[in-house]
């Protein structure tokens, strides 16, 4: 049985006519005629009166004529879904960004994509990019922009790297600045009271590493903080805090004092290889891309943010 066998049984059983039913699909008589017997065939009976006079239906032609109309239907919802999906007018894109990340650069980007695609649905995942990772390996996770570890990401994945991005001290404004040197050693570093954040944040790895790398022990005022929490307790003076760049962009209250030897994180796009992006993913993935390639709004003058992705000449 075919859509197309079912289409030819409607305009037979709408017009009554061999002739005009051929005619009005465009066809040669006897080609609607062998599909119709084909049809007939497959069901095992029937489904016209071929006798000389007015064609009539038969119990099993009236059976089947109102399921092929819904059948004929569904099969036009479905190509006007498609096409909806293809043209961007339906769509779902389930994206997933690490906490710092979703301040820096993720927030602009969801603006622009949800300007220019409004009747995309976009749904964000906030998580540290260990657990981002097997969301993507879950297909939990559409696309994720997260921190590439040392070791590496999956080979599962494809990984577009977007920022090399430095890590500074935040301190509050209300306060004197930590150096005169506008820059920090970890060991000058660990005699401040620091303000860390919670197990799985790919920030706390990095901070306790360096500290060990120095061979100095942290002094906590606070442990155990999502993003948020960190900066506004910097702000109110608490203590300092290990945070990338691009989060002190719109906070006048926060301090940026660099750490030397500086420490560096390098930010990707990561998504599934063996999935093929939707048209909804793909028109995120360019938004970002472009997003990212344009410098002059990624951080700010006092920031130390490097662009690792162009877009190649069209």
């Amino acid at each position: 049985m075919t859509l197309q066998q079912l289409a030819y049984f409607l305009a037979l059983a709408d017009v009554r006519s061999f002739t005009r039913a051929a005619e009005r699909m465009g066809v040669a008589q006897p080609t609607l005629s062998r599909q119709l017997r084909a049809l007939e065939e497959d069901l095992g009976a029937p489904l016209v009166n071929r006798a000389q006079g007015a064609l009539t239906l038969t119990p099993a032609g009236e059976a089947v004529l109102p399921l092929a109309r819904r059948m004929l239907a569904d099969a036009d919802s479905a190509r006007a879904a498609v096409a909806e999906v293809v043209g961007l007018r339906r769509g779902r894109v389930r994206v997933g960004a690490t906490p710092s990340l979703c301040i820096g650069v993720l927030a602009d980007v969801l603006r622009v994509f949800h300007d220019r695609y409004p009747d995309l649905h976009i749904e964000l995942s906030e998580s540290g990019s260990q657990p981002l990772v097997s969301g993507l390996e879950r297909g939990a996770l559409d696309v994720a922009v997260l921190v590439v570890p040392q070791q590496g990401l999956d080979v599962s994945l494809e990984v577009t790297p977007l920022l090399r991005e430095r890590l500074s001290v935040a301190s509050p404004r209300s306060e004197p600045a930590p150096s005169s040197r506008g820059t920090l050693t970890v060991t000058e570093l660990s005699r401040r009271p620091l303000v860390m954040f919670r197990r799985g944040y790919d920030l706390r790895e990095v901070t306790l590493r360096a500290y060990a790398d120095a061979g100095v022990e942290p002094r906590f005022a606070v442990e155990g903080g999502e993003m948020d929490a960190v900066l506004r307790l910097v702000e109110t003076g608490t203590g300092v805090a290990v945070v990338p760049d691009l989060v002190f962009a719109g906070r006048p209250r926060l301090r940026r004092t660099a750490l030397t030897p500086p420490l560096y994180r390098t930010v990707a796009l990561a998504r599934r290889v063996d999935i093929a992006p939707t048209p909804a993913v793909q028109a995120f993935r360019d938004t970002l891309l472009e997003f990212v390639a344009e410098t002059e709004r990624i951080g700010g003058s006092d920031t130390d943010v490097q662009v690792l992705h162009r877009p190649g000449p069209s």
